[in-house]
């Protein structure tokens, strides 16, 4: 059958050849593979052509045969399509799984069928939170709606994390909160390496400025002591395990204070290319820019 996006892969068994078609956006999440990410494996090492057609989708003659196995009603040919994600942007951080989608070609012994398409699965990864009080400073993880808090940490590749940091004031003259740094880790020590800061020079989140996130914070803040903030899930490249640690720094200042370049929130506008604040004028997102601040 055609490759849709409920089915990303779709496999044709003809007389000569194994036709392979592959949706672009392979995990329906909207972030396009490339050629160089797939490979096709066999038992041989059959050389592939791969072409992108008007359609949108890649497809990947096997020009030659692979060993199939004897069975007394057919005759089963196993190949497996390969996605190898490269990093893109940060080589430090990946946000899309590897996966190994299995391919077989069953020939009955006197006739010809095709096979039907075949699902790819990912693997999950798990995400923990931790935060530390002080002034009575809180961060929760929340649901995508902002309704309520996430009662679950498991996230997959290409979903959105969304972030509610907030500090109780009733007992303080009126704060407005700023999340100064966030790092991730893969394990709770904050040095552990490797780590990635997507919060960073007093408030940037310079992880939007990177061609395969859209992380933000959310403007306008539903409180001034109450900040939110959206980061497209990611894990470690080339690191097994699939925890990671976020630790973040929050401070308030008073609320008619008017933000500056310690006391911010900035997100990357891609259409515009220029620094947006959550408030207060444009220049205080400048140093985010020259990555010092």
């Amino acid at each position: 059958q055609a490759a849709a996006p409920l089915h990303p892969v779709a496999v044709r068994c003809q007389e000569a050849q194994v036709v392979v078609t592959v949706h672009r956006d392979l995990f329906g999440t909207g972030r396009l593979v490339s050629a160089a990410e797939l490979t096709l494996g066999s038992a041989l090492k059959c050389a592939a052509l791969c072409v992108w057609p008007r359609n949108g989708a890649l497809n990947d003659w096997i020009m030659c045969l692979v060993f199939p196995q004897v069975t007394p009603d057919a005759l089963v040919y196993i190949m497996s399509l390969n996605y190898k994600p490269a990093p893109a942007g940060n080589p430090v951080v990946m946000r899309t799984s590897p996966a190994v989608v299995p391919i077989e070609c069953h020939y009955p012994r006197r006739d010809n069928v095709s096979s039907n398409g075949v699902k790819p699965t990912w693997v999950s990864f798990s995400f923990t939170l931790s935060s530390e009080e002080k002034l009575p400073f809180s961060l929760r993880l929340m649901n995508d709606d902002w309704s309520g808090e996430r009662s679950s940490t498991i996230f997959q590749l290409g979903e959105v994390l969304h972030f509610q940091a907030g500090v109780n004031t009733e007992n303080h003259a009126p704060l407005r909160l700023f999340v100064d740094n966030c790092v991730a880790t893969p394990t709770p020590d904050r040095s552990s390496s490797p780590q990635y800061a997507f919060i960073d020079f007093s408030g940037c989140l310079v992880d939007g400025q990177l061609d395969d996130a859209t992380s933000t914070f959310i403007s306008p803040r539903p409180r001034q002591d109450v900040l939110q903030f959206a980061v497209d899930a990611f894990k470690f490249a080339g690191d097994s395990g699939n925890l990671i640690y976020i630790t973040c720094h929050l401070k308030v200042s008073l609320a008619d204070q008017a933000p500056d370049p310690l006391n911010k929130a900035c997100s990357f506008n891609k259409a515009s290319n220029l620094w947006n604040p959550v408030e207060g004028t444009r220049d205080v997102c400048s140093c985010c820019e020259m990555r010092s601040c």
